[in-house]
């Protein structure tokens, strides 16, 4: 039988299906796109085309990757974010389309205010996904970000350099240990890790036997590392500061209710995402 793209795409969609693989059709789209080095819509420019021998052997070898339930972004090493595409792979956590809400959240901020110089610092960088993205979009302004993994800022670093970013400091830590204490940032924006310890078992495989658990755990309620950030943020902003912060859907409340407790914050208000659920708490340090 001879494999054109268009019966090769047809059969892994189907088989795809009978393994219970998420969005079987367009994932055997970007996979065979990715093994043969062209876009999806050149798939079906191309719909006749008959695989190479060794072609249909690289291939073979996604589909299994992906049956074992390796996440794409792993497979084809990068994750579309925000206006640009990221690299991404093992011990990284993949960027979701839900964090694009704090993006677009701190953009609006810094829209106020066109004319003045900010200084941003995100916590948990990651794959530089929210930094870079930021800095793309307003780069008269200062950017610092860190991160505990190695992996992690080395991948953001490559993010930060193919964007033309490379003046972005990236530095490692946990939270805010490597800062010394001042009123330095104008911005602290981060996405936590905020899933409860106990809720982890039940992710699909993609996320709990791939990337990474440290950047997820967020321990017994998934609030250890927002309680954390809160509890520090404000011996780090100017006064007038802002701090961002991504939460799960269902934690609003307990996080507020939290917030309320620092007493270095007045102003609080939550900016929900594109499917309408709570997405990023949003507080303002006082004005002395």
């Amino acid at each position: 039988m001879e494999w054109t793209v268009f019966k090769l795409v047809a059969w892994t969609e189907t088989y795809f299906k009978k393994h219970g693989i998420d969005s079987p059709r367009l994932t055997a789209e970007i996979l065979l796109g990715f093994c043969l080095g062209i876009r999806r819509l050149d798939l079906y420019l191309q719909h006749d085309r008959p695989l190479e021998k060794q072609e249909l052997t690289r291939f073979k070898a996604l589909i299994h990757r992906r049956i074992n339930h390796e996440p794409v972004a792993y497979i084809t090493g990068e994750k579309g974010f925000f206006e640009s595409r990221f690299q991404v792979g093992p011990g990284v956590l993949i960027p979701r389309p839900d964090t694009e809400t704090l993006v677009t959240t701190t953009l609006d901020l810094l829209a106020r205010e066109p004319e003045n110089v900010k200084t941003i610092l995100e916590l948990g960088a990651g794959s530089g996904a929210i930094v870079v993205s930021l800095a793309k979009a307003a780069p008269q302004n200062r950017f610092f970000a860190g991160d505990i993994s190695k992996a992690a800022l080395d991948t953001a670093r490559k993010n930060a350099g193919q964007a033309g970013m490379p003046n972005i400091c990236f530095f490692k830590g946990s939270w805010f240990a490597p800062l010394s204490p001042g009123p330095v940032f104008d911005i602290i924006v981060s996405n936590p890790p905020y899933i409860p310890t106990s809720d982890i078992t039940g992710l699909a495989p993609e996320i709990k036997d791939h990337e990474p658990v440290f950047a997820l755990d967020g321990g017994r309620d998934g609030l250890d590392c927002i309680r954390k950030i809160l509890s520090c943020a404000c011996d780090y902003l100017v006064p007038g500061g802002h701090v961002l912060l991504e939460i799960g859907y269902d934690q609003k409340h307990k996080v507020m209710a939290f917030a309320k407790t620092c007493p270095g914050y007045d102003t609080i208000a939550c900016v929900k995402d594109l499917t309408g659920h709570d997405r990023v708490v949003h507080l303002k340090k006082k004005i002395d």
